[in-house]
């Protein structure tokens, strides 16, 4: 379940991408990264499915009874907790002002916003990052190979998919060792990631498969090449 909010919140960014990162039609390049699609559209109608009636209904019914202030204080606690993750990765990429900013965020939210539960450290002008282990292979030069989609996982690539594990580790609710908190606070962070993505979902158009992956295939290029990529305009 921690594998897949790290994907989850991957899937929520990938389309808010998509207000920024211009979308060009499906290419041959897109298509030659997707080798597998026979076999990737089958467990994309799987997941499509049971998020239609597992998952979507639980994220609209806990945004319907969760007061906004309370649905902000959660995201923000499970972004703080999400630091280690990106100071992890922004170490290994040798990113060490990015990891320096890391660090001071954490300590002043744990701190000052209470366990998080109040971002002070962006009003403050240090940024939050978002890095993974798939960034980072990707940073030195491993290809992204072809894409691939997950059961229950979602998007992802070759290269992507088994870096999720690593960055498990780097989560620090895996290591409450009270079995019946580690696993609410899993449930609550799918929850909270599920219900940050409906605000997305109005971006989707034309086939869903073939949107969805054309965007996340343009964003995890776009942020390993640090917003520096070919614009085909």
């Amino acid at each position: 379940m921690c594998a897949y909010r790290s994907n989850l919140s991957r899937c929520t960014q990938v389309l808010a991408c998509a207000c920024f990162i211009m979308i060009s039609p499906l290419s041959r390049a897109d298509s030659d990264k997707d080798p597998w699609e026979g076999i990737n559209r089958p467990i994309f109608s799987f997941n499509d499915t049971l998020d239609t009636y597992a998952l979507k209904p639980l994220a609209q019914g806990y945004q319907f009874v969760t007061p906004h202030i309370a649905q902000d204080g959660i995201h923000n606690f499970f972004n703080n907790l999400g630091e280690a993750k990106n100071l992890a990765n922004n170490l290994l990429q040798a990113k060490f002002h990015s990891a320096g900013v890391d660090t001071s965020r954490f300590l002043l939210n744990s701190t000052i916003g209470l366990v998080g539960l109040i971002d002070v450290a962006t009003p403050m002008g240090l940024q939050r990052s978002d890095e993974d282990f798939g960034q980072t292979l990707g940073y030195w030069g491993v290809n992204s190979g072809p894409y691939l989609v997950l059961p229950l996982l979602g998007p992802s690539t070759l290269r992507d998919a088994p870096a999720i594990f690593p960055d498990t580790y780097a989560n620090p609710v895996r290591y409450i060792g009270d079995v019946p908190t580690r696993n609410s606070l899993y449930g609550m962070s799918m929850i909270d990631g599920r219900a940050q993505y409906l605000k997305s979902e109005k971006l989707i158009t034309g086939d869903k498969y073939n949107f969805i992956r054309s965007v996340y295939l343009q964003s995890r290029e776009f942020k390993i090449k640090g917003g520096n990529v070919k614009d085909d305009f």
